[in-house]
This record gives C-alpha cells, structure tokens and sequence, in this order.
C-alpha cells in the first residue's frame, strides 16, 4: 500500500500495543515502524530497474526481517526512554508489530509480498489497489481522533479500536467483491465462447467497484473491465498478442527470463518505432477501455554499445494523469463509451 495508508496502521496497532503506557510515543513509533519496510525502494539508487524490482517487497517484507530487526529498534528506541513505563519487550513488540503489518497490507495487492523470504513464494490476493482513499481514509480519521485524548481516556483506544475494526472490515468486503467480479469475467468468457488458460482479477485505481481483468489464452492475453455500476454484465475483452517471438535472440539473454519471472508470465512484446518493449500486464494500463495502449510497468529492451542487453522503464507522462482519472471516474459509474 501507499505510504500514508502504511502509517496509518503502523500508528494503530503501536498505540493498540503500547499506547495507554506511552501515549502518542506509541502511534509515533509503530508509524516509523509501518514505514521501515518500503526503505528498500532507495536500491534504485544503486542498482537498475529491473534489479531494484525484483528487490522490492523482498527480505524487508518477510517474517523473518521483522522478528531479526524488532529487538533491534526495540533496544534502541528503550534507551531513548529511559524513566519511560515501556521496557525493551515492550518496544520490541510494538516494533514487530508495526514491521509485521506492512507486509501483511501489502499482500492483498497487486504487487504482492515475499512474506517467507528467502523462499521464493510471493503471496499476492490482488483484492485492493496500492492507493484506496476507503479503506485509509476513514481509518486516519479515527487514529487522529484517538490522539487528541489522554492515554488512559477510554475513548481513545475506542477510536483506535474502530479504525483498525473497519478498515479490516473494508478490506473483507473487497475479497467479497473480487470473488463476485471474477465469477461475472468468468461467465462472460463462457458465454462468448472463449477458451482460456487464466484469469486474474483486481480492482483499478482508487477504487473498489471498478475492476479489471486480465485473460491468458493461447496466443494473447484479454483485457476487461466491470463496473459493479453497470446496468448490464455484459463485458468486452480487448485482446493483445503476446508476440514473444519478436524478442529473437534476446530470449536466450538472461535479463529475459528474470523479467519474465518479475512478470510472472504476463507480458507482451510490443514492437514501437523499431524499438522493441517488454509490457508487464499484472499493473494493468495506463487508462481505462481500448483508449489505453500503454501499460503502467513496460520497459524498453535494448542493447548499449558493449552489447549488453538493458531494460529501461518507460516514462510515465504525468500530464496525462487528470484526463485518465476523469476517464476512471466515468468508467467507475458504468458509462462505457
């Protein structure tokens, strides 16, 4: 998830832990610790595109980082308060929490998280985008309420209690959602006679009744969408050849099978103006509906003067954000055109 709805929660559950001790030091602490996790997207600094995707959601999402790094912060932050009424256990707890949860949020995503590292499993339920305004909304609403109050007050953790009940309450309806949606894709699919190998299903930006889904069949892959606010479930597939031929010789370089890994499967080879581009189609496209032609994650494939094959991420043109979410928006309350 986004960065504020991960402090959001980091907030919540370290004043659930520790909060009628320490007061706000709690929420404090345990938004520090929400945000720890998603430090390593600083590798882009020192590494390619490719490299620093594939170590996003990595060792500092798993289990294994949290129970290692929680009583090291929990030892330092203890000796930052010493005449305080949390001990090192104390600290520690909320900071494993604080770890815990982040990587827990962000498996429902589309990204997913490497929650076992260093086993290579990636547990991704793709049920909620990485920025939902209902699901953190509501949730900051309550955590700031919670904080003007004393620690002891009542209220308080009342407040607390109810963010953290409906926002985990949001985050169920949306598993119930995506169940419905995925059995309307599938219905269409058979209805229109299409055979297919996959389906996967997720909700679009900002949102929860807009979703999208992508098809694998023999030769392609499918795009669709659906609106909870359609009058009729009636769904066109948009389809894009896979062309992995085009890739060539490339395919035999060891920068592609790690991008097809990254990808995991889902991606197309676009040839553009002779240049050639390997789409990720997990993050869908940049727009909604046949309008879309670019994907959100694509990189160009190419070759430097040493011969060494690069994959350079396309640029995302930010002035066309506003025209796209005013086309979401459309979409989102089922008007197709």
């Amino acid at each position: 998830m986004d960065s504020l709805t991960q402090i959001v929660l980091g907030a919540a559950v370290g004043e659930a832990a520790l909060g009628r001790k320490v007061g706000n030091k709690a929420m404090l602490w345990g938004a520090i610790a929400g945000t720890i996790p998603d430090l390593d997207v600083l590798s882009k600094i020192f590494v390619d595109p490719v490299t620093a995707n594939e170590l996003h959601r990595g060792f500092s999402h798993s289990l294994l980082f949290s129970i290692l790094a929680a009583p090291i912060f929990g030892w330092m932050i203890s000796k930052l308060y010493r005449n305080n009424e949390a001990d090192w256990k104390d600290w520690s707890r909320l900071m494993f929490l604080g770890l815990f949860t982040h990587p827990i949020l962000d498996a429902f995503t589309t990204w997913g998280t490497q929650l076992f590292w260093p086993f290579d499993y990636k547990i991704s339920f793709k049920n909620i985008f990485v920025v939902d305004p209902l699901y953190t909304v509501p949730f900051l609403m309550f955590v700031i309420l919670a904080m003007f109050y004393k620690r002891t007050h009542p209220k308080r953790r009342k407040f607390n209690t109810l963010g953290l009940y409906i926002s985990s309450i949001y985050m169920c309806i949306t598993l119930g959602l995506k169940w419905y949606t995925y059995g309307v894709f599938q219905t269409n699919l058979e209805n229109q006679h299409i055979r297919y190998k996959e389906i996967q299903t997720k909700p679009t930006p900002l949102n929860s009744i807009l979703w999208t889904a992508n098809i694998e069949t023999e030769d392609s892959f499918l795009i669709a969408y659906y609106s909870l606010l359609e009058k009729e479930d009636i769904i066109t597939f948009s389809e894009f050849p896979k062309n992995h031929h085009l890739l060539g010789k490339m395919k035999d370089d060891p920068l592609i099978p790690r991008l097809i890994k990254l990808s995991e499967g889902w991606y197309t080879i676009e040839k553009i103006n002779d240049k050639l581009f390997f789409n990720d189609l997990r993050f869908g496209q940049m727009g909604v509906g046949e309008d879309a032609n670019k994907f959100v994650f694509s990189y160009e494939l190419f070759y430097d003067d040493n011969g060494v094959l690069n994959a350079k991420e396309r640029e995302r043109n930010m002035d066309d954000a506003s025209p796209l979410l005013k086309k979401l928006f459309s979409r989102v309350l089922g008007n197709k055109s």
